[in-house]
């Protein structure tokens, strides 16, 4: 069953009638529509309780009959979360100041067999509000600011039954399993090292079974294995010292339960790590990382790469509850292609288009994807696809406001094994024929090429390295970067940035550019000694070139009959120089006025070349091509003093 939440309130449909059957897609009857909106829902694990938040309570129904379990007298709740095995609920609400200076008790806990209240506490933050228990619920934990608090659910009027303290905790996460720890993540202080440590929740005042020391640790994302024995975690700073990110810099790391094994993720690719998972098998798990296209690596519990996927624009990845299919997608800022892959053969299975996308989900039984725009990270096009595991869009249903969505959980020993071929797709519903005959899907473009360069190849300089070009090399260590391919001299420009020498654009593969000439310099020198007449209009200065911007003036032809065009003859070879003087750049006056006059002839030349090749000439360069004589006589005489 899929139940989604929109502005009018809820709404649920069959997408199966039975767990790995023939899908259907009706509306049930039967379902308490509430008259007013609704905030969210939830549903327990084993999906046998669903409740959603009302303005003026919380609504709890058991999912088979639909008939209402009980209402909580609770007014205006923004959070709700059931225990793992559903017999408690939690619901926050935000916090508001007593008239008797008293904390406000906004998370509460209650009792669903007898609708009581059993627990009440001062929570003022959102993030994180829930207390964490374990998957029998024998424990219950809570972090109260440098300090875990420890609960019994047997019986909460025992309230804190065992607490932990330690000095620049920063958050806590309880593992699955039957052998329940808390994974401890201590922030860097005064130079000292960040921390993961891991106890045991049986026996917390003993030393902690395992730990692991880094740096570069402002945030962490913890994710423990289903039995509860491996935890990785992503470590994230806000800033990325050596300039290479805007978005800090992330590792991964991983550390058994017990001790035995902890180290870091080797990631053969430069850039951050976009998501990873633990497949259901708690023996492997899946990384997407690097600068876009990313790439995506499987790895098995002793950190050995088992496979790497093609790369891609990815963000996103998912295992079904078999762990028998991954989908690896991009959304977000990409364009929403997901990619569905066979874990036992490692081979493609489909490629499914589903842009702007920001849920997805694999149904329990493994065999379907559903994917949904929501409310408000995008308020047009809001409505959910389900999408068969081969790829074939099954049904579509849009709304204008769509909040939430998910599918109905089911216990893992009722859901039939995938064969060792996928199941074909059934028949698709009316929405999907109606949908695609008035939208036919857009025509792919492609990646945007000048004109210059279509119907061409790609430079292999130019190539990414998912379409042919070099791997990156990954570096020691060290913010100074590394010889990179395809550029002479392994040259990568001031700090990596493709400039080269004094700031000049390097580009890879491009031939040396050409040293400044003398008609940039003189229209560098123009601009400097523009001046105003009387009225304050600019007149352009005297200069031994072109206005930029003017058009040529036409050469009279008498005037070149004037000037002799010959082909270029010799010239007289210069003396050596006179003695270096100290001070300025070592030549003494004569020395540079022979380097101007050899400077003036080589201009010239280039002005008489031009006019051999019939290019129009302007006056001022005519000009300079007949003081050629006066050139050069100055020349002879510094050459050959009397």
């Amino acid at each position: 069953m899929a139940t989604f939440v929109n502005q009018i309130g809820f709404r649920a449909q069959k997408t199966m009638g039975m767990l790995g059957g023939s899908p259907t897609y009706d509306e049930l009857e039967n379902f308490p529509t509430p008259d007013v909106t609704s905030r969210m829902f939830q549903y327990t694990q084993d999906g046998r309780l669903f409740a959603h938040v009302l303005p003026q309570c919380v609504r709890i129904l058991h999912t088979e009959t639909l008939l209402p379990l009980r209402e909580l007298p609770i007014e205006n709740a923004i959070e709700i979360n059931f225990s793992p095995l559903g017999t408690f609920i939690s619901t926050w609400e935000r916090p508001i100041p007593v008239e008797d200076g008293s904390q406000n008790k906004n998370l509460r806990v209650w009792d669903l067999t007898t609708g009581e209240e059993v627990l009440a506490l001062t929570q003022k933050g959102q993030e994180g509000w829930d207390l964490q228990y374990t998957s029998s619920e024998s424990h219950a934990v809570r972090q109260v600011g440098q300090e875990v608090q420890v609960f019994s659910p047997g019986d909460w009027s025992r309230g804190v039954v065992d607490k932990l303290r330690i000095e620049g905790m920063k958050s806590v996460a309880v593992s699955p399993g039957p052998n329940p720890s808390i994974a401890v993540f201590i922030g860097e202080k005064k130079g000292a090292p960040a921390s993961m440590r891991v106890y045991s929740l049986l026996t917390l005042a003993s030393p902690p079974s395992s730990q692991k020391t880094f740096y570069k640790a402002d945030r962490i994302v913890v994710k423990w294995n289903r039995l509860g024995t491996h935890v990785l975690f992503q470590t994230q700073t806000d800033v990325d010292k050596t300039n290479k990110s805007y978005y800090g810099e992330s590792n991964l790391y991983m550390l058994t339960a017990a001790g035995t094994f902890d180290c870091r993720v080797t990631l053969d690719k430069e850039g951050p790590i976009h998501d990873f998972a633990w497949s259901p098998n708690s023996k492997e798990f899946f990384v997407i990382y690097g600068y876009m296209p990313a790439k995506a690596t499987l790895f098995d519990q002793r950190v050995n790469p088992i496979h790497n996927f093609p790369m891609g624009p990815r963000n996103f990845v998912a295992f079904n509850p078999q762990g028998r299919l991954i989908a690896v997608a991009g959304f977000g800022n990409l364009s929403g292609s997901i990619d569905v892959y066979d874990r036992r053969s490692l081979n493609k299975v489909c490629l499914i288009e589903a842009p702007n996308t920001s849920w997805c989900e694999w149904s329990p039984d493994g065999r379907f994807l559903l994917t949904a725009t929501l409310s408000p990270r995008l308020r047009v096009d809001n409505g959910i696809k389900i999408w068969h595991c081969t790829g074939a869009l099954l049904h579509v249903f849009n709304l204008d406001d769509l909040y939430q969505t998910t599918w109905r959980p089911a216990k893992s020993d009722a859901i039939p094994e995938l064969g060792q071929s996928l199941p074909p797709a059934p028949a698709p519903s009316a929405s999907v024929v109606k949908t695609t005959a008035a939208s036919p899907p857009p025509k792919a473009m492609g990646a945007y090429r000048p004109p210059g360069a279509r119907g061409t190849a790609t430079p292999d300089v130019y190539k990414r390295e998912d379409e042919g070009g070099a791997a990156w090399v990954p570096s020691s260590g060290a913010t100074t970067p590394t010889k990179q391919p395809h550029q002479p001299n392994g040259h990568t420009g001031v700090n990596g940035h493709g400039t080269r020498g004094r700031g000049h654009r390097y580009v890879p593969g491009a031939p040396t550019p050409p040293p400044v000439e003398e008609k940039e310099k003189t229209s560098r020198r123009k601009k400097a000694n523009k001046k105003k007449d009387a009225n304050g209009v600019e007149t352009p200065p005297a200069v031994d070139g072109p206005v930029d911007g003017a058009a040529p003036a036409e050469v009279p032809v008498e005037v070149l009959s004037k000037l002799s065009i010959e082909p270029e003859p010799s010239r007289p070879e210069a003396s050596p120089m006179e003695p270096m003087t100290p001070g300025g750049d070592g030549l003494d006056p004569g020395a540079k006025k022979i380097r101007s006059l050899n400077k003036k002839l080589k201009a010239i030349e280039e002005l008489k070349e031009k006019a051999r090749r019939g290019e129009k000439m302007e006056m001022t360069q005519l000009r300079k091509m007949e003081g050629e004589a006066e050139v050069r006589k100055e020349l002879d005489s510094l050459m050959n003093p009397a």
